[in-house]
């Protein structure tokens, strides 16, 4: 008598795996807040979210030019020149193209380095040129008033570089525990982390619901395994998409009870408006801007109100005290290059907000005031004077 070994049925084969796939800037997740590795986390939230990029070149935009005045009209000639043709690298030139890659390393990173380069011999400004924060490293001296500057030499120490008088520095909002200044970005890290998050997922599932994938399932049939229906099955539907997407038309045939199914297409898709604008109002009230001028309808109105226009010109004035120091110092190092014992003044292009209309009307009102006053001191005057000497 011979014994046969009844043939285990093989499972049928997994239709679908689960990926494991997040949004690409996944340094917003899990980060450790060291000074470089903030600088690259910054980067990738001005890459992932358009919004903070557009705010930081809205606020470069908005600080405008600067030039410089002097008591000596030959010398403020000859330095407005300079100003405007001093080579900045990359194919730039003047002091403005200077300033906007400068502030764009202040506003992004908290803290901005430059370096004046004389020309040969000394007797000139060959070049503005900016440099990599992320290379440097500041050393606090046995004062409040003293720090170094260092950079890594040749074996990759870091020294302290030379000429430290030619090297411009500048933190923005400096703390007391730290000399290298606080960045626009730095509270945003954990919103930025769950709108990419949002949008991936928004992503994932219009993707789904555009490229719908099937689920073909039938009950076990009667002489064949159910391994071998399965791969049958598989083999026909695979056919028939493939077919499909070469532009003709297959028809499916199964034999049994088969049925087929839009995986996912009874989830709904969130509604993701709510949130978004929830994490974009963090955001923008972080920038200072208006939300109409990063191309958010959420005002009744896109006129700029008084209001506002006031809280982004104190935005700007500040930036521009942080910039002063810098122009001030280039202009000043021309200035004695060349002989120059006068004086100067830093001068801001002006911060046009409001309406020409609105401008004209407040001054007109300040006229009327100012004569108002001037008439009344003038007829209470005598008679102030006449009661005095009775």
């Amino acid at each position: 008598m011979r014994w046969f070994k009844k043939a285990e049925e093989a499972a049928p084969a997994a239709v679908q795996l689960r990926s494991g796939a997040q949004h690409p800037f996944g340094s917003l997740h899990d980060y450790v807040p060291l000074r470089n590795g903030e600088v690259r986390l910054y980067q990738a939230i001005r890459e992932g979210v358009p919004l903070v990029d557009a705010a930081i070149y809205k606020l470069i935009r908005l600080t405008g030019g600067v030039t410089a005045v002097c008591g000596d009209k030959a010398a403020e000639a000859a330095l407005q020149a300079f100003l405007r043709t001093v080579p900045s690298g990359r194919g730039q030139f003047g002091v403005n193209a200077f300033l906007d890659c400068y502030l764009d390393s202040l506003l992004t990173c908290g803290r901005a380095i430059g370096e004046i380069v004389p020309a040969r011999g000394g007797w000139d400004i060959a070049a503005l040129l900016c440099g990599r924060v992320e290379d440097i490293e500041v050393r606090e001296g046995e004062n409040p008033l003293a720090f170094t500057i260092c950079g890594p030499d040749e074996r990759g120490r870091m020294e302290p570089l030379p000429c430290q008088d030619l090297l411009l520095f500048t933190p923005l909002n400096p703390e007391v525990n730290s000399p290298y200044g606080v960045s626009l970005l730095r509270s945003l890290p954990f919103l930025a982390d769950i709108l990419m998050k949002i949008y991936h997922t928004v992503g994932v599932n219009w993707e789904r619901c555009g490229n719908v994938r099937f689920a073909v399932t039938c009950p076990g049939g009667e002489g064949i395994s159910a391994a071998e229906r399965s791969r049958q099955l598989a083999e026909e539907w695979s056919r028939a998409m493939q077919d499909t997407r070469n532009g003709s038309v297959r028809d499916f045939v199964a034999v049994g009870d088969v049925g087929i199914h839009v995986i996912g297409g009874d989830a709904p898709i969130l509604d993701s408006e709510v949130p978004v604008r929830q994490i974009l109002e963090q955001i923008v009230a972080k920038t200072g801007i208006p939300p109409f001028m990063l191309g958010l309808s959420w005002n009744s109105t896109e006129r700029m109100s008084t209001q506002q226009a006031d809280m982004l010109t104190t935005e700007i004035t500040a930036i521009r005290r942080a910039l002063t120091p810098v122009v001030e110092r280039i202009c000043r190092l021309w200035l004695r290059m060349h002989g120059y014992p006068c004086t100067f003044e830093v001068v801001w292009d002006d911060i046009n907000l409001q309406d020409e209309v609105e401008e004209a009307k407040a001054e007109l009102y300040r006229e009327q005031a100012r004569r108002l006053r001037i008439e009344n001191d003038l007829r209470e005057g005598p008679q102030t004077g006449g009661a005095a000497e009775k």
